[in-house]
């Protein structure tokens, strides 16, 4: 079993924590981003949310979709099919032991390709900008899940 404070001072867990904390306080963002264009735009996917702008018919209007905030939604829901492979490869690449420029490498490549992809998808960036920044965090996750596999292969 490994102790606590061994765990805290593996360099490569605490980079990390550290990069791990910095993708989710983003991708929690872009949860309240959403949120912010619904409300702006009064654009809402339930009945319930549009009550506080009119009843009946006249609230009805406000159940619609809007490309701003599709496109909001649509970055957040990238963010989760590539956020959570990320988390949980990550984490046990942190604790197999890889070296620590490498690991930092990995994590700092897969943000800055997560903020970046961010930025491509509200702006919008021309393509190929959204979709290089997908496969380079895509690829460093496969890095990180080839590299644990080929150092701690137990099957």
């Amino acid at each position: 079993m490994v102790d606590l404070t061994e765990l805290m001072e593996n360099e490569v867990f605490m980079a990390f924590t550290s990069y791990t904390t910095i993708i989710l306080s983003k991708m929690m963002l872009m949860s309240t981003a959403t949120a912010f264009y619904r409300l702006t735009r009064k654009v809402f996917a339930n009945p319930e949310d549009c009550a506080g702008f009119g009843k009946g018919e006249n609230a009805k209007k406000y159940l619609r979709t809007d490309d701003r905030v599709e496109r909001v939604r649509r970055a957040h829901l990238n963010d989760l099919e590539n956020i959570v492979p990320f988390l949980g490869i990550g984490l046990l690449y942190s604790l197999s032991g890889p070296d620590l420029s490498t690991a930092i490498l990995h994590f700092r490549l897969f943000v800055g390709a997560r903020i970046y992809h961010t930025i491509a998808y509200l702006t919008p960036l021309p393509q190929p900008n959204r979709a290089l920044a997908f496969f380079v965090g895509y690829g460093v996750t496969f890095s990180m899940a080839y590299r644990l596999l080929k150092s701690r292969l137990y099957l």
